[in-house]
């Protein structure tokens, strides 16, 4: 989710404020310390303009599988 988010150019907080999320839970997310519920899922996916698939989907990593 922070690719996602650092691409679109927003904070932490502005990310928070466009899924009516709390920062804090945006930020525990990234850290891998909390799970998404399916209502954060398309609250985030409308707010960074992606498919909901896109913020569940495994990161691809270079050279990878």
């Amino acid at each position: 989710m922070r690719r996602l988010r650092e691409a679109a150019g927003l904070s932490q907080e502005a990310l928070a404020d466009r899924a009516s999320l709390h920062r804090t839970y945006v930020s525990s997310i990234e850290r891998g310390e909390r799970n998404l519920t399916l209502i954060s899922i398309f609250r985030l996916a409308e707010a960074l303009d992606v498919d909901p698939r896109e913020l569940v989907a495994p990161d691809k990593k270079p050279g990878g599988k």
